[in-house]
């Protein structure tokens, strides 16, 4: 195998689920009477976790676990009519899962949120392990997310493709020296994540089948 691990991001790469993102954060600043941020302010920092977006306006820990708890409630609230999977990417990741290759998520959600996503989509049973953001105390862009996902999984860096659709994803690959793959079917294109030189351009979920050397729909 080319790759023998493959690991996902999960937001704006497996589930369309970047409105529900955007409109939690709006939400939260309107409840609060905070300023108002624009969507391209809020997608800059897409990929990290929710105490990294909104420190700005924490002072303290009881302040951040309240506006944590609006954006939750929210998105909980409007997750299941707002989530979509893109499309052909169930179908690429039971593909990768069938033809026996190791696959995992390493999101800045938690692991709850996560596994709601999967399950939303029908994608829990595909994926042999999550890494989210209550897992570790560095999140991406450092490597410590995907560097602890190889140790549980006991795989090696050189075996292994992550795929994601932000700078923090390619960013926290590069530096845990496993392969990148930047998804261009999310929120970002060509030009956004250029600068981060993917080991991979993928276009098209097909394309991840392509890398991996599997056959389409097999």
């Amino acid at each position: 195998m080319r790759y023998r691990n493959v690991l996902f991001d999960l937001d704006g790469t497996l589930i369309d689920s970047i409105r529900l993102i955007l409109d939690s954060y709006h939400h939260t600043m309107a409840t609060h009477g905070l300023p108002a941020r624009s969507d391209t302010d809020w997608l800059a920092g897409l990929g990290t976790p929710l105490t990294v977006q909104l420190r700005e306006w924490a002072c303290d820990p009881e302040r951040m676990e309240l506006l944590i708890e609006t954006y939750r409630e929210y998105n909980i609230r409007n997750h299941d009519s707002m989530v979509t999977a893109y499309p052909g990417v169930v179908e690429m990741v039971r593909t990768i899962h069938r033809a026996g290759h190791r696959t995992g998520l390493v999101t800045s959600k938690n692991r709850t949120g996560a596994l709601r996503g999967l399950r939303r989509v029908g994608l829990e049973e595909e994926i042999d392990l999550i890494i989210g953001a209550d897992d570790v105390t560095h999140p991406k862009p450092d490597p410590q997310p995907i560097l602890l996902a190889l140790e549980r999984l006991g795989e090696e860096a050189g075996q292994t493709i992550y795929i994601g659709d932000s700078i923090h994803d390619m960013e926290s690959g590069r530096a845990a020296g496993v392969a990148t793959g930047a998804v261009l079917w999310g929120p970002f294109d060509r030009a956004h994540l250029e600068s981060t030189h993917p080991t991979h351009w993928l276009d098209h979920p097909d394309d991840v089948l392509r890398v991996l050397e599997l056959p389409l729909g097999a």
